[in-house]
């Protein structure tokens, strides 16, 4: 037998919690890396084209200058939505596993 396979008294499921938990974590990692590619990157183009010089009528340099800033707020937004997630993730699997 494996050392995968075995059980300790008093937890016959923690295994499998392990394993859910660190799929949860995987999830939820890739799920922020995503969002830190695709959502800052998609901003910026967007709001430099429709809202900077489309609806604001702005230059080309200025409107540069703007769509790096909601580019750059977005990726803080994105950072501290991580850090809350991963931080309840974590309280949350701290109980569960202080009730066993």
């Amino acid at each position: 037998r494996t050392c995968s396979s075995r059980q300790i008294p008093g937890r016959p499921y923690q295994l499998h919690s392990n394993e859910g938990s660190l799929t949860s974590t995987l999830r939820t990692l890739l799920f922020f890396t995503a969002l830190m590619i695709t959502l800052p990157v998609g901003l910026y183009f967007s709001s430099k084209a429709y809202i900077f010089e489309g609806t604001l009528g702005m230059s080309n340099r200025d409107s540069y200058f703007y769509a790096a800033i909601v580019a750059v707020v977005t990726v803080h937004v994105v950072l501290a939505l991580f850090v809350y997630v991963a931080w309840n993730e974590g309280t949350r699997q701290w109980r569960e596993g202080k009730q066993d």
